[in-house]
C-alpha cells in the first residue's frame, strides 16, 4: 500500500511541475546527509567516516554518493540549490564538477562539532550574491537575483538555518538589519513562530497533503521547510520525489546506510523546493 501511495504522489508532483509560469525561479533546498570525505578530520570526530571507521566509508562509496547527490541536483534543474550536510569545500567541488548544470558555488566553515556546512550552488547568470553571515547553525546569504537573463534584478535574501529558535531569533534581527531584501528560510523552524514575524510557511499546502521529505514508523513527515516573506509570489511548494529515488519494497526513501548497514542509496531524506515569481 506505502509502495502505490509513493507511485501515486510521484506521478502527481510530475505532472504539476509543468503547469509554471515562465516568469518564474525555482530553489532547492536539500539535506544530503553527512557527505563526508574519507579524510580523517583534526578539528572534529568524523571516524566513523573513514576506511578503517565504523561505516567503512572509503572512497568508492564517497565517490558514489557524489555521483547520487549530483543526479538529484540536476534531475531537479533549479538555478538555486541550498545544501545542508557537507564536510567542505572539496567536497563541494567534487560536488559541482560531476553535476552536469554549470553551477558556481558559495560555501562557509560553520565550525560545528559534527563538521557539517551549508553551501549554496546557483546559476551564476541568475543570482550574484553580494553580502553574506555565517554563524551557529545559520549562514545568510544576499544577492541580486533575476527571474529571467536581463530582467531587473531583485534583492534576495536566503537565511539556511538548523536550529528554530535560531531562525526564529534571525527572522526578527534579519527584517530590521537587511529591509531591503526579500526574505526565505530554509531548513528548520517552527510554523507559528514564523509566522508572527511575516513569513508565511510554504510548506504547509503539501504537509496538509500528507507528503513529507522523511518517513518514519508513523508515516511521512516535513522534516525540513521554506519559510517566504509576504512580500514574495509562490508559484509552488513541495517535496522533489522521482521513483528512483525510493525503495521498490517499500516506498520508503532509500538511504545511504540504515543504520551501520550500507545500502548505497541516495538518502532518507528528499529535497524540498519552491517556485517563487513576479505576481
Amino acid at each position: 500500500m506505502l509502495r502505490r501511495l509513493a507511485i501515486l504522489w510521484v506521478l502527481t508532483i510530475c505532472i504539476g511541475t509543468h503547469r509554471l509560469s515562465a516568469q518564474r525561479i525555482g530553489i532547492a533546498y536539500y539535506d544530503v546527509e553527512r557527505l563526508y570525505d574519507t579524510v580523517v578530520s583534526p578539528f572534529y570526530n568524523d571516524t566513523d567516516y573513514t576506511p578503517e571507521g565504523r561505516l567503512r566509508w572509503n572512497t568508492e562509496r564517497y565517490r558514489r554518493k557524489i555521483v547520487h547527490t549530483a543526479a538529484v541536483i540536476d534531475s531537479m534543474a533549479l538555478p538555486l540549490v541550498a545544501l545542508y550536510g557537507v564536510e567542505n569545500e572539496a567536497v563541494v567541488r567534487d560536488l559541482v564538477r560531476a553535476c552536469r548544470s554549470d553551477y558556481s558555488y558559495f560555501h562557509r566553515t560553520l565550525n560545528k562539532p559534527d563538521g557539517l556546512d551549508f553551501a549554496l550552488l546557483y546559476y551564476g547568470d541568475r543570482f550574484f550574491p553580494h553580502y553574506t553571515e555565517p554563524g551557529n547553525n545559520y549562514l545568510y546569504i544576499e544577492g541580486s537575483l533575476s527571474a529571467n537573463r536581463g530582467e531587473p534584478c531583485d534583492t534576495l535574501g536566503l537565511l539556511l538555518c538548523r536550529n528554530e529558535r535560531m531562525a526564529y531569533m534571525l527572522s526578527n534581527y534579519l527584517r530590521k538589519e537587511r529591509p531591503n531584501a526579500k526574505l526565505l528560510i530554509l531548513g528548520r523552524f517552527k510554523p507559528a513562530e514564523i509566522r508572527s514575524r511575516g513569513f508565511r510557511d510554504a510548506t504547509a499546502r503539501a504537509e496538509r497533503a500528507g507528503r513529507g521529505n522523511f518517513f518514519r514508523r508513523a508515516g511521512w513527515q516535513m522534516r525540513d521547510r521554506i519559510a517566504a516573506d509576504t512580500a514574495l509570489h509562490i508559484e509552488r511548494c513541495d517535496v522533489y520525489v522521482r521513483r528512483w529515488l525510493l525503495d521498490p519494497q517499500n516506498g520508503k526513501p532509500l538511504p545511504t546506510y540504515e543504520y551501520t548497514r550500507y545500502r548505497g542509496g541516495y538518502g532518507s531524506r528528499l529535497p524540498i523546493f519552491l517556485y517563487i515569481s513576479r505576481p
